[in-house]
């Protein structure tokens, strides 16, 4: 599959060859959506609390005698049956792990094939150099619009660099626009948004880094593992 390579002003200026059978061949949705629950999981914090009627903040004054009013009897407002009360069964804060499990290479696996999906249906958009001499939000505008993004994206920048730095402060504040760092960007992200939007020296490390290693070899010989000293 050739990818055409553009610039920053829309242009192509290349190609870029990309083994369809590395990505998996086909779309495994099943496995894709396996992937996408799993990141989605992870996000939830499980810290969820509420008060009850003894920890809201108020007066513990009786708002009224107990008789001769006609009304109902009642003690202080902070009952739920008030407004700004305290809730009759409140959530106790426990520490709620809601992650789940996943072998890492069916997350490689779903991470890639995630990729081929969006190259299906022409949703990535392959940068020569995506570099901006200074932080500036109309110039990222002018940026996406050159190249044909007009509904949400994802855009992986390098790690470091002065360019990325100032790429990432222009897109920043754009709605629709997320940024991620080249080498974490996943099925997650990539379902998430409409287009994908990498640099051409970023998608092939990401293609021939730790991402591809979906065998045994990720277990016997990962890729960036540190070397025990000696």
């Amino acid at each position: 599959m050739d990818v055409p390579v553009l610039n920053m002003k829309g242009q192509q200026v290349g190609t870029l060859a990309i083994d369809e059978k590395s990505l998996g061949e086909s779309v495994n949705a099943s496995l894709i959506k396996q992937a996408y629950v799993k990141y989605h999981a992870a996000t939830r914090q499980g810290s969820s609390k509420t008060k009850n009627r003894r920890e809201v903040e108020g007066s513990t004054r009786k708002i009224y005698k107990q008789k001769g009013t006609g009304n109902a009897r009642h003690g202080d407002r902070k009952v739920n049956l008030m407004k700004g009360g305290g809730h009759g069964h409140s959530k106790k804060r426990v520490r709620d792990d809601w992650r789940l499990d996943m072998p890492k290479k069916m997350r490689r696996k779903a991470n890639r094939n995630a990729l081929l999906a969006k190259l299906v249906d022409n949703e990535v958009r392959v940068i020569d150099q995506i570099g901006f001499a200074e932080p500036k939000t109309k110039s990222f505008k002018d940026f996406l619009g050159a190249i044909g993004v007009d509904r949400s994206a994802v855009v992986a920048l390098p790690a470091s660099g002065e360019q990325s730095e100032n790429a990432r402060k222009s897109g920043r504040n754009i709605e629709d626009v997320t940024l991620v760092r080249a080498d974490q960007l996943n099925c997650f992200e990539m379902l998430n948004h409409r287009y994908l939007v990498i640099g051409k020296a970023d998608l092939e490390a990401w293609l021939a880094g730790p991402w591809s290693q979906t065998g045994k070899d990720a277990k016997t010989s990962p890729m960036g593992a540190k070397k025990e000293a000696k």
